[in-house]
């Protein structure tokens, strides 16, 4: 027993020395790097999350989490996200989108509470990835504490998750942080 139990103590340090590293590096290396440029025509609509990395504000949803974007003609962006929680409900939250860096769209702010219209609250929202064809997007915080993969389709195949994969490595995120998202049942519409 006491062998185990050596053992698990070892295991739980390495594990915490490891993680500790991790961290370390990933401040090291400095924020993670936008896509040059996002066409927000292009990007605006529905999108199915494929993963994300856990959070307080999304412990509710157990499936089918989206979230739609629309352009305002102010310029800022009007943002539903929609899950399933574990009671079968739908859940949404509204929120308001707006873009930090005019020359890449990538950097946006989002705020999803509201005083009687004043936002004191808003987070980041940086565009690290982007589909060729805009399939997918990849959206983190320049801490790495927040990521998302998202794609225009509930799923997304083998080959274009490993590239994905391969993109958050190279952007300092370690993929095995991301967990997957039950899309059996979309919370859309």
């Amino acid at each position: 027993m006491k062998s185990i139990g050596l053992l698990l103590t070892c295991s739980i340090v390495v594990t915490a020395a490891c993680t500790n590293v991790a961290a370390q590096s990933r401040e090291e290396l400095g924020p993670p790097r936008t896509v040059e440029r996002v066409d927000l025509e292009r990007y605006v609509g529905l999108w199915y999350e494929i993963a994300r990395i856990p959070n307080g504000f999304q412990e509710q949803c157990v499936s089918g989490v989206t979230a739609e974007y629309e352009l305002r003609d102010d310029g800022r962006i009007d943002v539903i996200n929609r899950c399933i929680t574990s009671s079968g409900r739908v859940d949404e939250a509204k929120g308001l989108a707006r873009i930090e860096d005019r020359e890449s769209n990538a950097r946006l702010k989002v705020s999803f509470f509201s005083i009687v219209g004043w936002r004191p609250i808003w987070g980041d929202y940086w565009i690290i990835g982007l589909g060729d064809d805009y399939e997918f997007a990849l959206v983190g915080s320049p801490d790495r504490k927040y990521g998302w993969i998202l794609s225009r389709e509930p799923e997304l195949d083998w080959y274009v998750l490993e590239r994905i994969y391969t993109i958050l490595g190279d952007q300092g995120y370690h993929p095995g942080d991301f967990e997957m998202t039950d899309q059996a049942s979309s919370a859309s519409g």
